[in-house]
């Protein structure tokens, strides 16, 4: 059985492309164009997705988008969508708790190929997800969002931070599990970024932040991609909400702003 890393490593090299897209289909932006859909999340997604495959390594939708029934129901038929073109599915939901709640949570993992999880409950909450050797898991370590700092940046009585802690460990539990542990490390911390990939140069990153956050594109292209070749680098509405501010329709507008990001990484990988 490959690895979610191997077939990502697959992908990105057949499409030249590290871009991950992500699909938060906020219902305040929708545009005129799908607003009148039955189920308008479902039908911005699937334009968006059929005008950027060519451009995506992974479609990346955050669960928050969907938690309501016409919600859930759209992201089925995004995930399906998504996966019959070609295209992994990473489904952003940091997830972990502990005994059968994580069990239950883990349950997902039958219908995407990778998810974020929240490292602070320890190795047991995670344990029903890493146990799935053929999903893609990345843990939260250096977010891209200020207050990141407030606990990932605290000082061990070692000297280490807490999340460089956070590397070590997820290496650890990758080298000794199914080697299908990834990071979240945000591009909106080029120094940290790069402090990581030197840690642990064997597990592939996700890093947002180079869209709306502003984050470093060449630290993220730099740095995203492990000694695999996995690795994402992720953008959400800076090409989905692209046609915001264009004469274009929304998903001419979000395919060149992916294929624009693509060319823009590529430059420094």
């Amino acid at each position: 059985m490959t690895t979610f890393f191997e077939r990502l490593a697959d992908r990105i090299d057949e499409i030249d492309s590290i871009v991950s897209v992500g699909l938060d289909p906020d219902t305040d932006r929708l545009p005129a164009e799908v607003r009148d859909a039955d189920l308008p999340r479902w039908e911005f997604n699937r334009r968006i997705i059929d005008a950027t495959r060519e451009h995506a390594a992974v479609f990346k939708p955050n669960a928050a988008f969907y938690e309501d029934p016409d919600g859930w129901r759209a992201l089925e038929k995004t995930v399906e969508h998504a996966r019959d073109a070609g295209v992994p599915v990473l489904l952003d939901a940091k997830r972990a708790d502990i005994g059968n709640t994580s069990r239950q949570y883990a349950a997902v993992l039958d219908s995407v190929d990778a998810i974020t999880l929240n490292p602070f409950l320890g190795r047991d909450s995670l344990a029903p997800f890493l146990d799935r050797e053929d999903a893609g898991c990345f843990l939260l370590c250096r977010t891209s969002n200020p207050g990141g700092a407030d606990v990932q940046e605290l000082e061990l009585a070692d000297g280490d931070l807490v999340y460089e802690r956070v590397a070590d460990l997820a290496s650890e539990w990758s080298a000794t599990g199914n080697e299908n542990v990834g990071l979240v490390v945000g591009a909106t911390t080029p120094d940290e970024l790069r402090t990581v990939r030197e840690r642990v140069p064997d597990l592939p990153f996700l890093v947002p932040g180079v869209g709306a956050q502003g984050g470093d594109a060449e630290a993220a292209a730099t740095y995203a991609t492990a000694e695999n070749g996995a690795g994402l680098v992720n953008s959400t509405r800076g090409i989905i909400f692209a046609g915001e501010d264009a004469d274009e329709p929304f998903d001419e507008a979000a395919a060149s702003a992916a294929r624009d990001l693509k060319e823009r990484l590529n430059r420094y990988r």
